[in-house]
């Protein structure tokens, strides 16, 4: 963990790695650490460790901590690390304590277990969360924890909370949040954290939300960095051409599996040489089919780059 403060430090692509497995299930924390290497040395911007595509949900709370510090000792101060928080508020408090122990940046608090909680409860369990370690907070809204404007400038008001990852989708609410808080004279950092993120990369750009997390950077960093340098310098011939021959098709074969948006991704992984297991249940791997199909989408994306590699 380095003392310079994280809001300072997100920049570029979010690479949110696959936790690694061996054959016999467990944890493989060399495999690990090659995957985040390999990413930081690839150009990403920050290291997601343990959330939604490390499978956060599957680990045991020493799994955790060991995969967490195993990514803090592959980044060696490099980029930051920021780790996955969640299930209940007693529980989320001790996951971010083992993320500090570990040696981690930040946390994104993912939302509270299975419950459907009011604003009031929603606020009160990231006022906690934040309040219980020194890490700064990144809060991810989706499912059951979809923010009011009111609740984003609640948490904006809080001390360590420091952004909003958007996982929801809806354009219109996440501007009125933007606005809310805004004129309220506070700040939060924004992300798109869709799956396949690249797809509404352009929609969410339109209201100023240029940072998001990007899946495909697992597997096919080229492609991802091409398509985030020409959505930043505006190369719309590039984006566009991208986006209809790599992004939609990938984004429709993820759409035929569920939990597809972290097993395509591992198989993935697995199709670029790096042997990262399968995932746990309660997901499944894709079919042959689908992963035959994974392996030309892949290939027609590094042809659509052409020179541009």
């Amino acid at each position: 963990m380095t003392s310079a403060p994280l809001a300072g430090r997100l920049d570029g692509l979010l690479f949110f790695p696959v936790t690694a497995y061996g054959p016999d299930g467990a944890l493989d924390l060399d495999a690990f650490r090659a995957h985040v290497r390999a990413g930081v040395e690839a150009g990403a911007g920050a290291v997601f460790a343990c959330c939604g595509t490390g499978e956060f949900h599957a680990l045991t709370p020493e799994e955790f901590r060991a995969s967490v510090a195993a990514a803090v000792e592959a980044t060696a101060g490099r980029v930051p690390v920021v780790a996955g928080a969640g299930y209940g508020t007693a529980l989320a408090i001790q996951y971010a304590k083992l993320a500090e122990e570990a040696g981690a940046d930040g946390l994104l608090a993912m939302p509270p277990y299975l419950v459907v909680a009011d604003q009031a409860g929603l606020l009160r369990h990231y006022t906690a969360l934040a309040g219980a370690t020194g890490l700064d907070v990144i809060v991810y809204q989706r499912d059951n924890a979809i923010l009011t404007p009111e609740t984003a400038v609640g948490l904006a008001r809080v001390d360590g909370v420091i952004g909003l990852k958007d996982g929801h989708g809806d354009l219109d609410l996440m501007q009125r949040i933007i606005s809310a808080v805004r004129a309220e004279g506070l700040d939060l950092l924004y992300f798109n954290g869709l799956p396949t993120a690249e797809l509404t990369g352009p929609a969410y750009r339109g209201i100023g939300v240029t940072l998001y997390s990007s899946a495909v950077f697992c597997f096919a960093p080229d492609i991802a960095l091409a398509f985030h340098r020409a959505l930043n310098s505006g190369d719309d011939t590039t984006v566009d051409r991208l986006i209809d021959g790599f992004y939609r098709p990938l984004v429709e074969l993820r759409a035929q599996g569920r939990g597809y948006a972290v097993s395509l991704v591992k198989a993935a992984v697995r199709l670029g040489g790096l042997e990262v297991g399968e995932v746990r249940p309660p997901l499944s791997e894709p079919t042959p089919t689908h992963i035959k199909e994974l392996a030309e989408i892949i290939e027609r994306g590094r042809a659509l780059l052409g020179d541009q590699r």
